[in-house]
């Protein structure tokens, strides 16, 4: 069995994006649009160094609320894995979930077992990646983040990015940091 982070995408890896139109900072809807955190690039790869599978585990129900279409979503995800690619950081596994209980799209509106809090990207990663989920961690900044890796026993970080203020009231995290470079001081 092997230990895995799992880590939210955005206000954790890339910064988050304001957009008028819904007066909110949200996931990046265009390629244009993704700007990776300060430091994440060393830190992925020393923790790929030292053993940690990788996981990413990212809700996406932009295309479920009629915001942007799918292939924007999978544009901005290509080149986001382009610039892992490019210095040699493997995710073992993206997992996105692109629906919403009050979406638009009639096929992406739906409850999934999937989208996070719920647990089912962790306990797949769990089944076909053997990974120990009581030796892993949930990364995240919000409390959908944090409840989804206790469901399955993994330790939680909360980063707490001020963008993402209003989702982070009521879970209680093994740990809080301030970004992920701090996380990295933690996590070894």
């Amino acid at each position: 069995m092997s230990r895995a982070l799992f880590l939210d995408r955005d206000g954790i890896l890339n910064e988050l994006v304001y957009y008028a139109d819904t007066g909110e900072y949200e996931s990046p809807r265009a390629p244009s649009d993704l700007q990776l955190c300060a430091g994440v690039l060393p830190v992925l790869k020393t923790w790929q160094q030292a053993g940690w599978l990788l996981f990413l585990v990212s809700n996406q129900p932009s295309y479920a609320k009629g915001k942007v279409a799918l292939e924007d979503l999978q544009a901005v995800h290509a080149v986001f894995a382009e610039e892992l690619d490019r210095v040699g950081i493997q995710f073992r596994a993206f997992y996105y979930d692109y629906t919403h209980p009050q979406g638009i799209i009639p096929d992406y509106t739906q409850e999934s077992a999937f989208r996070k809090p719920n647990p089912g990207f962790l306990l797949r990663a769990q089944h076909e990646h053997e990974v120990e989920l009581a030796a892993s961690w949930m990364i995240g900044d919000r409390d959908s983040d944090i409840i989804c890796g206790q469901r399955v026993g993994c330790r939680t970080v909360l980063i707490a990015n001020q963008q993402s203020a209003a989702y982070q009231d009521n879970s209680q995290p093994t740990l809080i940091c301030r970004d992920l470079v701090e996380c990295a001081a933690m996590l070894r």
